[in-house]
C-alpha cells in the first residue's frame, strides 16, 4: 500500500489520542524486529518459510529435514516408501504445505472447488454427561458417525466423509462520514455424506489454516505473563474478560494451559502437531496410535497402515521431532517503514481505539525455552493467546474446552501485511470472510465492540493510516 502524505489535521487527530493511551512520534526501539533476534528480513513470498535467524548451521540441518516432511506428500499404505506411508484411509490432505500454503494462511473453498484442503470443519455435538471423559480429553462430544472433523477425500475402497461448500450472505456498514464497507456471512452446506446423517444437534465450525510463523515463540512465553492479562471478571472496568483455556495435555496426562488453535485448544505445538497429522492426514503417532475413524466407518476400520512390524507409528518419534522442531522455528519477517508518519498515526489511532487491550504487543520468551535460538527474546506478536467473546456475528456456537461458542483466542498479528505476498490472498478470520483487514475488524464485536465502533467513526485518511500499520506488521 502507498504511503499517503497526511495532513495536519490527521496528525493532530492521532496524536491527540485519549490520555490513557501512549502517544507514538517514533518507533520504539527494536520495534522493526517482531521476533527479537529470531526474526528474518525477508519480506518476499518466501518470508513465513525461513529458519530463525539466529538459528545455526548445524541446526539449520534439522530445520531443512524437518521442512522435508512438512511439504512432501504422504503416501497410500503399503508402499516402498515406508517413511511417508499410511495416508487416510480418511484425511483432507495428503501434505501439511497444502494447508499452510508457503507456511501461511489458509483460505475457503472456491465455488467450484472439488475439496475444501486449507479449510476443515470441526463437528461435536452439545456436552452430555455419558461423555465427560470425551470432553475432558478432547474438549468437546464427538458428532457419534463422523468424529470431530469433517474429511472430504479418502483412499481407494473407502468413501469420504462429505463434501464442503460455502455460499456467502452481505450485508453493509457504515462509517460516520458515511463511508460504506460490504461484509460478508458465509453459510456453510455438507453435502453427500459417506456415512449416513449426522446427530440432529451437530454443531459445525469452519477453520482456516492459520499462518505458521513464530509458534515456538508463543510457546515460550511464560505461562505467568499470559495469565497476568487474564481478567475474567472485568476488575478494571475496560469491557475486556481476557480468560485462558484450559486443555488436557496427552503427554503429560493433565490440564494446562491452551495456547495455539483458533480457541486455544492445544497446549503446545507437539501436540499440535499430532492432531494435524491425525485429523488432516488420518497419519497415526505414539501420542495419537489409532486412525481417525469412527466405530461406524468400517471400511475405514478395516483399510490397510502404515504402521511398522516393530510397532513404530505412521509419523515416527523421530519425524515428529523433527516437524515440531520446523515448526518451532519458522521465523517471523521484520515489520516495514517502522518510522513512517502515516505508520505511526495509524499506530496511535490503533491504540485509542483499544485494540491493545487484546492484541497485547509485547512478551519476553523465557530462559529455560525448549529451542535454545527461542529463549530470552522480546518479541512483538499482537496477541494475548486468551479468549475473548466476539460476539454473536462471529459465533460458532461450539464450545472447546473453557472456550464458549462465542470465544475466539486472540490470533497474533505479525506478518499480517505479508499475507498477500505469501498466500496470495488476503481473506481473514477463522473462517476467511473478512476479503481484507479493513472488513475483519469490523466483524470484530462483544468485547471488541467498542473498539470497533471507535474505527468506525474514523475517516478516510485515518482508515489509511490504521491498515498502514496493520499491513506494517
Amino acid at each position: 500500500m502507498p504511503l499517503l502524505r497526511l495532513s495536519p489535521l490527521l496528525l493532530a487527530t492521532a496524536l491527540a489520542a485519549c490520555d490513557d493511551a501512549p502517544r507514538f512520534t517514533q518507533a520504539e526501539p527494536g520495534e522493526a524486529l517482531s521476533g527479537g533476534k529470531t526474526t528474518v528480513q525477508r519480506t518476499d513470498r518466501s518470508a513465513f518459510s525461513l529458519p530463525s535467524a539466529n538459528l545455526s548451521n548445524e541446526r539449520k540441518l534439522d530445520f531443512a529435514v524437518g521442512n522435508s516432511f512438512f511439504r512432501n506428500p504422504w503416501v497410500i499404505a503399503p508402499s516402498t516408501t515406508t517413511a511417508r506411508d499410511g495416508l487416510g484411509p480418511l484425511f483432507n490432505t495428503n501434505g501439511c504445505v497444502n494447508c499452510h500454503i508457503r507456511d501461511g494462511r489458509g483460505h475457503p473453498p472456491e465455488p467450484d472447488a472439488n475439496n475444501a484442503v486449507s479449510m476443515l470443519v470441526r463437528l461435536s455435538i452439545p456436552d452430555q454427561p455419558p461423555f465427560m471423559q470425551e470432553i475432558e480429553r478432547l474438549g468437546v462430544v464427538p458428532e457419534p458417525v463422523y468424529g470431530t472433523q469433517l474429511q472430504d477425500m479418502a483412499i481407494p475402497g473407502v468413501r469420504p466423509e462429505g463434501k464442503v461448500r460455502v455460499t456467502y450472505g452481505t450485508q453493509r456498514v457504515s462509517f460516520e462520514d458515511g463511508h460504506q464497507v460490504e461484509l460478508r456471512r458465509p453459510h456453510l452446506q455438507i453435502t453427500q455424506l459417506g456415512y449416513g446423517p449426522m446427530h440432529p444437534d451437530t454443531r459445525f465450525s469452519a477453520r482456516i489454516a492459520p499462518p505458521m510463523i513464530g509458534l515456538g515463540l508463543l510457546e515460550a512465553i511464560p505461562e505467568a505473563d499470559i495469565l497476568a492479562n487474564a481478567d475474567p471478571d472485568d476488575r478494571n472496568g475496560d469491557g475486556i474478560r481476557g480468560r485462558p483455556n484450559q486443555v488436557w495435555d496427552q503427554a503429560r496426562q493433565k490440564t494446562v494451559l491452551g495456547r495455539f488453535g483458533w480457541k486455544a485448544g492445544q497446549p503446545n505445538v507437539n501436540q499440535q502437531n499430532v492432531h494435524a497429522f491425525a485429523g488432516d492426514m488420518g497419519l497415526t503417532s505414539t501420542l495419537q496410535p489409532v486412525d481417525d475413524c469412527t466405530a461406524a466407518q468400517t471400511d475405514c476400520r478395516t483399510a490397510p497402515n502404515g504402521d511398522g512390524a516393530d510397532g513404530e507409528k505412521e509419523v515416527s518419534d523421530n519425524i515428529l521431532r523433527l516437524v515440531t522442531f520446523y515448526a518451532r522455528n519458522l521465523a517471523v519477517p521484520a515489520r516495514r517503514n517502522v518510522n513512517a508518519p502515516q505508520v505511526l498515526a495509524g499506530k496511535n489511532l490503533f491504540f485509542q481505539a483499544g485494540c491493545q487491550g487484546c492484541h497485547t504487543p509485547q512478551f519476553t520468551t523465557r530462559a529455560d525455552a525448549d529451542e535454545p535460538e527461542l529463549a530470552g527474546q522480546v518479541i512483538r506478536p499482537y496477541s494475548d493467546l486468551l479468549l475473548h467473546d466476539m460476539g454473536p456475528g462471529l459465533a460458532d456456537n461450539r464450545s472447546e474446552f473453557a472456550a464458549g461458542g462465542q470465544d475466539w483466542r486472540t490470533p497474533p498479528l505479525w506478518g499480517i501485511g505479508l499475507t498477500k505476498t505469501v498466500s496470495g490472498h488476503t481473506q481473514f478470520l477463522h473462517d476467511g470472510r473478512a476479503r481484507n483487514l479493513l472488513e475483519a475488524v469490523l466483524w470484530h464485536g462483544g468485547e471488541a465492540d467498542a473498539a470497533r465502533r471507535h474505527v468506525l467513526s474514523f475517516n478516510a485518511e485515518q482508515r489509511e493510516a490504521l491498515l498502514a500499520f496493520l499491513n506494517s506488521l
